[in-house]
């Protein structure tokens, strides 16, 4: 099983931007989400790496993806974001019992659930809820060559049913993802490896530890 440290650091910006928040992430290690699951019928593999950290009340995470594609059709909260080009970020504070998952595209349209795993017992936030999450974007198109970057800074409010007040001194278990159903080449990637026949992220039994400073 998969480990995260995610450190507290001082965000302190005079405006939020990507690069003034990247900035400020510089210093912070480096994950990759690169478990191909099913490698069969989706081999492709994007090239994606992430950052995570907190300040007691904020959650940064930072993704970085190369990709042959990028597609950001969804613009409104709680669209299907998981068919464009899409980063996820899946977590649990009861032991996996239930967890949150928040998906986002290269725009910053974001979808955000919780619940437990039972399709039809889950629920998503409002989209007043999903936009207090706040998120600055970079494309960049070079020698034949995709990328996109994307920061999100998620409130501790944002897990509202989870009896949390802070990130400090915290842990859970969580998985992260890069997805794009509908993209030429549809793809299917985790942090943590998945051991199912078929493409499912929603499997809280295959997220990996996550402790918080």
């Amino acid at each position: 099983m998969s480990s995260l440290l995610v450190k507290k650091i001082n965000m302190e910006v005079d405006t939020f931007t990507y690069f003034q928040m990247q900035n400020c992430m510089f210093d912070l290690p480096w994950y990759n989400i690169a478990h191909v699951n099913w490698s069969e019928e989706y081999p492709y593999k994007p090239l994606v790496n992430f950052q995570i950290a907190h300040d007691n009340k904020t959650m940064y995470l930072h993704f970085v993806v190369e990709e042959e594609f990028i597609k950001a059709q969804y613009v409104r909260p709680n669209e299907s974001v998981w068919e464009d080009s899409c980063v996820e970020f899946f977590i649990s504070f009861d032991n996996k019992h239930t967890y949150y998952n928040l998906e986002f595209n290269p725009l910053g349209t974001g979808l955000i659930g919780y619940g437990s795993s039972v399709k039809s017992e889950r629920k998503r936030l409002s989209a007043e809820q999903i936009e207090t999450v706040r998120t600055a974007t970079s494309v960049v198109s070079a020698s034949g060559t995709k990328t996109w970057s994307i920061i999100l800074a998620v409130p501790v409010e944002v897990f509202h049913t989870a009896d949390i007040t802070s990130f400090a001194n915290i842990s859970g278990h969580a998985n992260l993802y890069k997805c794009g159903d509908n993209l030429p080449r549809a793809h299917f990637i985790s942090w943590n490896r998945i051991d199912h026949p078929t493409p499912n992220f929603h499997l809280p039994n295959f997220f990996g530890e996550i402790v918080f400073e």
